[in-house]
């Protein structure tokens, strides 16, 4: 049997240390993670983080975290770039370094990350360690939007509703507020009910129809370790 077949044979499946982290068993989760990370996996490396950024199974370090984070996003895990680009700003631990961080940020908004395409997309419409591009924020939440990103849905929702980055359009706001609402987004209600008084019959006529069209999207949502946000 030759090495890659062995290793392959020896290693734990992923899913099963998902499994006893999603059931509280996190002693048994960092176990299987752990092992994983040695042999060079990624995608056990950002749960491992994960587990040191939560105090689950590991003592809480958001150093270590940052550590594994960093050898995830190395190693091209989306979702780790995301992490470490946010703790770079954030300067949760490490030292802040946001040229750095907003560099990792964008390279997983490219990558299509939802979570990296929020927080961009809220430091250039903040204006916070970015220039403001108020159009800029308005792409990047309407990619996040597009991939089923509640949040990015309802901020989406509101540069229509206030012209922020995009044409005011009551029909774009209120189907991105609309489709926010229905998850819980609170802010996303509120404002729906001011932009529905002010359409028309045929603008309703159009967000309605807009609306059936999306529920026959299938958009699927990573389940994947939770991901520090950018403060904001």
């Amino acid at each position: 049997m030759n090495n890659v077949s062995t290793l392959h044979h020896l290693q734990p499946d992923l899913a099963d240390g998902v499994r006893y982290y999603c059931a509280g068993a996190f002693d048994d989760a960092v176990a299987v993670f752990t092992r994983l990370a040695d042999l060079g996996n990624p995608e056990a490396m950002m749960w491992l983080g994960s587990c040191h950024a939560n105090g689950e199974g590991l003592q809480n370090s958001p150093a270590a975290a940052f550590a594994l984070y960093l050898q995830a996003a190395e190693a091209g895990f989306v979702q780790a770039q995301t992490n470490v680009g946010a703790m770079l700003i954030s300067a949760q631990g490490c030292e802040r370094d946001l040229e750095a961080g907003i560099s990792w940020l964008r390279k997983a908004a490219e990558q299509d990350d939802t979570g990296a395409q929020f927080n961009l997309a809220t430091m250039l419409s903040s204006g916070k360690h970015v220039e403001p591009d108020l159009e800029a924020a308005a792409h990047w939440y309407r990619r996040a939007a597009e991939a089923g990103h509640y949040p990015s849905q309802a901020r989406l929702g509101f540069c229509y509703q206030q012209g922020r980055g995009v044409e005011k359009n009551r029909v774009e706001a209120c189907v991105w507020l609309t489709l926010a609402a229905q998850h819980g987004v609170g802010t996303a209600l509120s404002a729906l009910d001011r932009v529905y008084s002010e359409m028309s019959a045929e603008e309703k006529n159009q967000a309605a129809g807009r609306l059936r069209e999306w529920r026959f999207k299938a958009v699927p949502l990573s389940s994947q370790a939770v991901l520090t946000a950018v403060s904001h």
